[in-house]
């Protein structure tokens, strides 16, 4: 059998098994005296279950960069395919998937899932086989102590604080700042971690806390989630919320007639919740968005214009860059600059070098040093204003002429 026929048995049995291999660009070129097969590199994704709509967002943001990377001749010469399982929003599946990778499809590479439990399922695996692991969204940089793993977002060591700490600095900014605050979350592991810290950080700072509240990660009725938080009638509401669950609680207060003055969202997914009618002022985290000065980082002109096309054309509910899609990008740039850094598929001599080095990516320039390899914080809020997301804090990342709209 022919190389070419050989290649598309393989895919195709790959695709039969339930495999999504994104193999997209130029072909492969030699090195001298090296191999002409492609690169592979194997990771999940929730493409279904719960976190399916920001799963989605970061396949997108994978595809756009493996196309652009081959399009500049590949990784050391070599074509690059990306083999994406779908992990169906489940820890579990993640955990198996990641073997499969490993032990049966034998890939040079690995790429990190989406989604802090899935994150940590993967992890296990990778450092059981000593191999690198550059992830996008862990949300508890405690839970990865594992010295071959490496951030892509700044979370900075301690997010569990600073990232209530620079939500209450920007309303602390307004006129009113608040006085209450209610904390409901949902269970999933960072969600629920980082809504105890934030209590710690209200309690710390003189507010009060009028409702503590957790809920089961994949909720769906928020009736009387809502309602409890009517009651309370908090000044801000922190919602520990995770990709549609900011959507659904907005709907649900709707329905009771109920909307808080302030309200923050954790990890809302990014298109139904600021197209949500009840949107308007809702707060969230952020790394990156589609206006200056962000724009000015590392390969976001390029990742902006693909990634942007490719969403629209793939439909999904959000057709633009946010955070969630640079985070995806730029775990990849990290993993391009330590590979050509190297200048071989060495897993701890990669590790070794994104340890020693910085990388500039489109969230800025990422540095490794330090506890949990997160380096530093680098954290932003953003808000729902008239459909559209805006950073608001601080105020150097706001767009020319933007301001925090606020009670």
């Amino acid at each position: 059998m022919s190389t070419a026929g050989f290649q598309r048995q393989r895919r195709a049995l790959l695709a039969a098994a339930g495999t999504l291999v994104l193999a997209h660009g130029l072909p492969a070129h030699a090195q001298a005296g090296g191999s002409t097969e492609p690169i592979r590199v194997g990771g999940t994704l929730p493409l279904t279950g719960p976190l399916a709509p920001v799963g989605g967002i970061h396949k997108v943001a994978a595809e756009a960069f493996v196309d652009s990377l081959n399009k500049r001749g590949g990784l050391l010469g070599r074509k690059v395919e990306f083999l994406l399982l779908d992990d169906q929003s489940q820890p579990g599946n993640a955990r198996t998937l990641y073997e499969r990778l490993i032990t049966r499809e034998k890939v040079d590479l690995l790429m990190g899932p989406y989604g802090t439990s899935s994150i940590i399922a993967a992890m296990g695996v990778a450092q059981r086989f000593g191999k690198l692991f550059v992830q996008s969204s862990l949300g508890d940089p405690s839970l990865a102590p594992y010295e071959l793993q490496f951030p892509a977002l700044p979370l900075g060591p301690e997010p569990r604080k600073a990232d209530t700490e620079v939500l209450l600095d920007a309303y602390a900014s307004t006129a009113t700042p608040p006085k209450t605050i209610a904390f409901v979350t949902s269970k999933f592991p960072s969600a629920l971690d980082l809504a105890k810290g934030g209590q710690e950080v209200a309690a710390s700072r003189g507010l009060k806390v009028v409702l503590s509240l957790e809920y089961e990660f994949g909720t769906r009725d928020f009736g009387g989630i809502a309602a409890r938080i009517k009651d309370a009638k908090p000044d801000l509401l922190w919602s520990g919320a995770v990709g549609l669950e900011a959507a659904q609680l907005l709907d649900a207060m709707k329905r009771i007639d109920y909307q808080p003055e302030r309200q923050f969202h954790l990890f809302p997914a990014p298109g139904p919740t600021v197209s949500n009618p009840q949107a308007g002022g809702l707060t969230t985290l952020t790394w990156f968005e589609d206006h200056a000065p962000f724009t000015q980082n590392a390969g976001a002109a390029e990742f902006i214009a693909s990634y942007n096309e490719r969403v629209k054309a793939a439909g999904l509910s959000w057709p633009h860059v946010d955070y969630q899609a640079a985070a995806e990008y730029a775990a990849w740039q990290i993993l391009e600059a330590a590979a050509k850094a190297v200048g071989r598929l060495d897993d701890k001599a990669m590790a070794a070098w994104l340890r020693a080095n910085p990388v500039d990516t489109v969230l800025g320039t990422r540095r490794f040093d330090g506890k949990f390899n997160s380096g530093l914080a680098d954290t932003k809020i953003k808000q729902a204003q008239n459909g559209k997301w805006v950073t608001v804090w601080p105020p150097k990342f706001r767009p020319s002429g933007a301001a925090f709209a606020a009670p």
